[in-house]
């Protein structure tokens, strides 16, 4: 029996309403082909386990993302993420998706793969971890801020990262400078950029 998790209910319903039936159809496919499937969140989007990592899905302001972790050993030269995250490219509508039987067909070779141990081909990981490069004005604010700077130096390299993201993505100054209050606000309540999909 799967393992559903409500974080990943609670994306669904906060995500735009043409990407809902889609997210929600992935979903049902995924636990249908593999029904020992748990679910989880990583960096603030929808995966799926199986012995390891098996597939995720998210959305965005136009489009959704569906991806198989071993991407190019589970559906080879059929994939089409040129330009978008994930396996099959700008998902706009369900009809963009391969259909129900083609999906179930990747989603049982990607547990394949996963079975036999079959280790994604060319990922290395460095030794050396990632330096946390904290922007000027995050870094100043902070400083004026005792129990924001507290919470950020608590956070692992990742959940910096997550902040120092979301405040140097944004397209505007005036949207950054509101990234910044808001950042600095759930900081010095303890909070880390995506407390709201962490379980209560």
């Amino acid at each position: 029996m799967g393992i559903r998790d409500a974080r990943i209910d609670a994306y669904i319903a906060k995500s735009a309403e043409f990407a809902k039936p889609i997210l929600c159809h992935l979903r049902e496919v995924v636990h249908a082909a593999c029904p020992e499937v748990e679910e989880t969140m990583k960096r603030s989007f929808p995966h799926f386990l199986y012995k390891g990592m098996l597939c995720s899905m998210a959305a965005f302001k136009e489009h959704c993302a569906f991806g198989f972790w071993k991407g190019a050993l589970v559906v080879g030269d059929d994939g089409k993420a040129e330009g978008a995250m994930g396996t099959f490219g700008r998902i706009t509508k369900i009809a963009d998706l391969p259909s129900k039987k083609v999906l179930t067909g990747y989603i049982k070779a990607a547990m394949k793969l996963n079975d036999e141990g079959v280790k994604t081909p060319g990922r290395i990981k460095s030794k050396q971890p990632k330096e946390v490069v904290v922007p000027d004005d995050l870094a100043s604010m902070l400083r004026a801020n005792k129990k924001a700077l507290a919470t950020f130096e608590k956070l692992s390299p990742s959940h910096k990262r997550e902040y120092i993201e979301w405040i140097t993505e944004a397209k505007t100054e005036a949207t950054r400078s509101r990234r910044l209050q808001t950042a600095l606000e759930w900081m010095a309540e303890g909070k880390p950029r995506n407390w709201k999909y962490m379980s209560r």
